[in-house]
């Protein structure tokens, strides 16, 4: 989304810089030409491409959470090992001292 936030921001500064009229009505032309040929590409795509696009293509935004869950997971239970330790430290110190 910020992406296409930023490629729109891209093209009104490029058609101010042209001297064209970087309106609405002109960004929304362009919009329809790359969605027909969007649509043209999809229609020429074989079956298992089309298949390949709905398993993989869609779903990427939820891999990617599910990633940064585990990524998430990861560094807590990587703390976790170090609290143990730093506690397992402070023992071993006062073993020490004891002796």
């Amino acid at each position: 989304m910020i992406e296409r936030r930023k490629r729109v921001k891209e093209r009104r500064k490029d058609c101010q810089r042209k001297g064209e009229g970087g309106g609405k009505n002109e960004r929304m032309i362009e919009r329809r030409e790359r969605v027909k040929e969007r649509r043209k590409n999809y229609m020429k795509m074989t079956e298992r491409e089309k298949e390949r696009l709905r398993k993989y293509g869609v779903g990427k935004r939820e891999k990617e959470r599910e990633r940064d869950r585990q990524r998430e997971k990861e560094k807590e239970r990587k703390s976790d090992e170090v609290k143990k330790t730093g506690k397992e430290k402070e023992i071993l110190k006062e073993r020490r001292e004891k002796e």
